[in-house]
């Protein structure tokens, strides 16, 4: 593989592991004093189950590239708009909810059109006729 196919390779992974870790760390408001600790630990465990889905999505995605990209992209874009409204009504601000999506949702839609380019790439690589 050479430097530039290495680059597209790697950065939609690290990218999408990056932003899992992002999203697991919204988990952790489940721990509270109020719960028992098989209470947190369930209440732990739910808050996660978004972070197992996209785990489980990476995982076709790393060696099913096209299709995984074409989740992310529905993951990522599918989910705006209701991430969107959910926010809009808790805080009345355009502003904050769209900062909001890029912060939650527009990571996934990149990395599933990093995933597509990163297929297409690697397949025009394999097919050069002087490598």
């Amino acid at each position: 593989m050479s430097n530039s196919t290495n680059i597209w390779y790697w950065t939609p992974r690290m990218l999408c592991i990056i932003a899992i870790l992002f999203i697991s760390l919204f988990a952790l408001d489940a721990f509270s004093a109020e719960l028992s600790f098989w209470q947190q630990i369930g209440a732990f465990l739910i808050h996660l189950i978004p972070s197992f889905i996209l785990i489980a999505l990476l995982i076709l995605a790393w060696t099913k590239e096209f299709i995984g990209g074409i989740l992310f992209m529905l993951i990522g874009l599918g989910l705006s708009p209701v991430v969107f409204s959910h926010n809009y009504r808790m805080n009345h601000s355009i502003f904050m909810s769209l900062g909001i999506i890029l912060t939650i949702t527009v990571p996934f839609a990149i990395v599933g059109v990093l995933f597509i380019i990163s297929h297409f790439k690697r397949k025009k690589s394999k097919h050069k006729p002087y490598d």
